[in-house]
């Protein structure tokens, strides 16, 4: 038998995990501190946690795990497009929304192709791109952390796609509605793909004027992300989405694996969508807690904290005197998880990412950073 390495496709044989926060299994055992006490600052999710409801509407599930789910999720996929004024034909659901940016990638990507990219953003969007062969550009933020819009128009020039996250994630802030209809003009123009991820935009005021959904039947060539991860607290039962015109999503759907999204997570997503009271309730405590975060950030020594459009911080920590792994050790062997960003390619090693939880949480966090720094 040949060795397993000499099997593997070219493109696919360097590839590595992609790093992200909210691994506090991994964290618990390196600190010997028990998962229950550690504090998940890495992770920017709802803080409340899953709605009561979408819980209840898990338990009474549960009498339909012995069959096969809804492998078109048609019902969540209805409930969607209601929330959204389109129709049942704008919608795929994925397992997570990172299932969505693999099957984008696999569906539309072929080896040599261009794909447009900041750097930093997300970090699956690198993955999803390489498993294909496709190549990739990556346009550099400005000094102010913000996308550069003319050099990034530039680099669409010969690309296949390109991926935008707004808010992009790990900077937490906004690209402009004005930018994002320069990048959706010139790549219609072109004939390029727009991947458009906005699963933090749902923590941002004023959410509805600024998300391009409504924007779909004006360009064909746009695919919108979202996620029930963020916002709704569904982490662990893995619910994403996709809104474009119907074209993409029938070539999505008719290539998707089956059964991708299981029954209790299609019928907690369906049940979370429309629990205002819950979501009124998280929006609010991000609203307070946010400013209090923010206020206490500024005052730690060291710390030039970037005014955030979503619900997390992205800091620039170099005159602290610390790397970001060294305080981000400092502060796990206090039983505080914060992201280190030194993983994501543009940046170097003095940047951390920290998200808004509960007040209680946030005071332990300012304690901890008073003691370390």
């Amino acid at each position: 038998m040949k060795p397993i390495s000499s099997l593997v496709k070219e493109h696919i044989k360097n590839l590595k995990p992609c790093i992200h926060g909210g691994e506090v299994l991994d964290a618990a055992y390196k600190s010997g501190i028990r998962r229950e006490e550690l504090l998940d600052f890495s992770s920017s999710v709802n803080p409340l946690g899953t709605s009561k409801k979408a819980l209840a509407a898990v338990e009474a599930a549960f009498n339909q795990v012995a069959a096969y789910p809804d492998s078109a999720s048609s019902e969540l996929r209805e409930v969607i497009a209601k929330h959204y004024n389109v129709t049942k034909n704008n919608i795929i659901v994925g397992n997570g929304s990172t299932e969505l940016m693999y099957l984008f990638a696999e569906v539309f990507l072929s080896k040599g192709d261009i794909v447009v990219m900041a750097a930093p953003t997300f970090g699956e969007y690198e993955g999803a791109v390489r498993r294909t062969g496709a190549n990739i550009r990556f346009i550099k933020l400005c000094d102010d952390q913000k996308l550069d819009i003319d050099a990034f128009i530039k680099g669409m020039r010969g690309a296949k796609m390109v991926f935008v996250c707004n808010p992009n994630n790990p900077t937490s802030l906004l690209v402009s509605t004005g930018d994002l209809e320069q990048v959706l003009k010139a790549a219609l123009e072109q004939n390029v793909l727009v991947f458009l991820d906005e699963d933090f935009l749902e923590f941002v005021e004023e959410e509805p004027k600024l998300s391009m959904i409504s924007s779909i039947s004006k360009y064909p060539n746009l695919f919108i992300l979202r996620s029930f991860t963020k916002l709704f607290g569904l982490t662990g039962l893995r619910v994403g989405y996709g809104i474009a015109c119907q074209e993409i999503i029938d070539v999505l759907m008719s290539t998707k694996i089956p059964w991708n999204v299981n029954c209790l997570a299609q019928a907690a997503a369906v049940v979370a969508l429309n629990d205002e009271d819950h979501l009124h309730a998280t929006r609010q405590l991000i609203r307070v807690e946010k400013k209090f975060l923010q206020d206490g950030l500024k005052s730690v020594r060291g710390f030039r904290v970037f005014v955030p459009d979503a619900n997390f911080f992205f800091i620039d920590i170099r005159e602290t005197g610390y790397t970001a792994t060294e305080l981000s050790e400092r502060l796990l062997a206090q039983g505080i998880m914060i992201r280190d960003c030194s993983s994501f390619r543009g940046l170097d090693p003095y940047y951390i990412r920290i998200a808004v939880r509960l007040h209680d949480e946030n005071v332990r966090l300012l304690q901890a950073l008073g003691k370390v720094l």
